[in-house]
């Protein structure tokens, strides 16, 4: 898939299949690569077949693969609203992995969709690294409930949730 990438030839077709592969490496890389090609001028087409069949990865057994495929949302951005943003907010609030909750937060402020306020909220009160990624995903909200959060954030028990709080109200 790495070859194929880089000489311009691997398709839609290709990310989707490998994304249901049986072996999780693979999986992860089709995610990975997935998330590269989102930031091309000329990305894969169609882009909702190759979303959906990162969505469905979300709920992937293997952490590795649902952390990646939620990482490469938030690299279509706004292109990824719609159900995956509904899928990620899950994974914020129930995915027993923190790293996963984490990539899921990162992809939520990256997409922006309003919907998903709430469960970047929520992430304020998760460990340490969740709430560092959600203080970031809430500057991408001009909103007076993310404005809150932030200020919430500025007690908090982790000095960098504090200091990224801090550098976002400065910049308002």
């Amino acid at each position: 898939m790495g070859a194929l990438t880089r000489l311009g030839v691997l398709g839609t077709d290709e990310l989707v299949e490998a994304l249901a592969d049986s072996d999780p490496s693979v999986r992860c890389r089709a995610s990975r690569i997935a998330g590269q090609v989102a930031s091309r001028e000329s990305p894969v087409e169609p882009a909702s077949i190759l979303i959906d069949a990162l969505t469905g990865a979300l709920d992937d057994a293997a952490s590795a693969v649902a952390e990646t495929a939620a990482w490469a949302l938030g690299e279509w951005g706004h292109a990824s609203d719609g159900a995956p943003t509904d899928v990620l907010c899950k994974m914020v609030r129930e995915h027993c992995n923190p790293l996963c909750r984490e990539a899921a937060v990162a992809a939520l402020g990256a997409i922006g969709a309003r919907r998903a306020l709430p469960s970047i909220l929520a992430a304020l009160e998760d460990k340490p690294a969740v709430r560092r990624r959600a203080v970031i995903a809430l500057g991408a909200f001009d909103d007076p409930g993310a404005e809150e959060g932030l200020h919430r954030c500025l007690d908090d028990r982790d000095w960098q949730v504090r200091q990224a709080a801090e550098e976002l109200l400065e910049d308002d």
